[in-house]
């Protein structure tokens, strides 16, 4: 026996919906700065992924499934406890906002019940199965949670359906209940709500509504990363139950 320490020291991040956008923005910038990062997405690890240890770290799991998601969350524990790894941030970024067949807005009149189920148990049970899941983890690692919402959620959106954007209202409401439980146990719990950001999945029409931003343009994945980044790290230890606005002034 060598005896030689395996642990791993580095701060490890637990990131949903790892594979474009925002989620890939912000797995580069954690990986940057040294962190361990652990993805989870429905699709399998891509070798375009520009970070290390991708395939090691990476889960494959279905967040509208709650057995699979449940199976996930056992997989990430063992993960960490393999080799010693302190859970020092989770952030729930996945969603998912379907469209109708001809990629309409879906509203509160024809969402389909299953289409409602779905997107809240992707974009709001999921967030909280992950955070009582990883509470250990989190409250022995004096870790964070950043839940992703959207300006959606705060008035009608010309693109965003209806249950997407009400799933992102509970998700803040959510945040503020988790932050003032979890808080006592040393986890600051925030969350981020992000505007129309420059990634592969924007509406057409997007560029419309750039016109009422005050400031002109969108905006980019790593100012969002950036901002995640923030609410993770020391810098922000005083801050708990917030919903930062990354918009460019869109909400007000």
């Amino acid at each position: 026996m060598s005896g030689k320490d395996t642990s791993d020291t580095r701060p490890t991040l637990v990131l949903t919906g790892a594979s474009r956008g925002i989620g890939h923005a912000t797995v580069k910038r954690f990986s940057a700065a040294g962190w361990r990062v652990i993805t989870c997405s429905r699709q399998a690890f891509s070798d375009k992924c520009p970070w290390p240890m991708g395939p090691e770290d990476h889960i494959q799991v279905d967040l509208s499934d709650a057995e699979n998601l449940g199976f996930a969350i056992q997989e990430i524990r063992k993960r960490l406890e393999a080799n010693g790894s302190q859970l020092k941030a989770l952030v729930n970024n996945a969603g998912i906002s379907p469209k109708g067949a001809e990629g309409e807005r879906l509203n509160s009149i024809n969402t389909t019940m299953h289409a409602w189920r779905t997107v809240f148990q992707v974009n709001f049970f999921a967030p909280i199965m992950l955070g009582r899941g990883l509470f250990e983890e989190l409250k022995s690692a004096g870790g964070s949670v950043v839940n992703v919402t959207s300006i959606a959620g705060m008035h009608v959106h010309p693109f965003a359906g209806t249950a997407y954007a009400t799933s992102k209202a509970a998700l803040a409401a959510l945040t503020r209940e988790m932050a003032a439980d979890f808080g006592p146990h040393g986890i600051r719990v925030n969350a981020i709500a992000p505007g129309e950001i420059d990634t592969s999945i924007l509406s057409p029409g997007t560029e419309k509504l750039v016109e009422d931003i005050p400031l002109r343009r969108l905006g980019l994945p790593d100012e969002v990363a950036d901002t995640i980044y923030y609410l993770c790290s020391e810098q922000s230890s005083y801050v708990t139950g917030s919903e930062i606005h990354i918009n460019g002034g869109q909400h007000v």
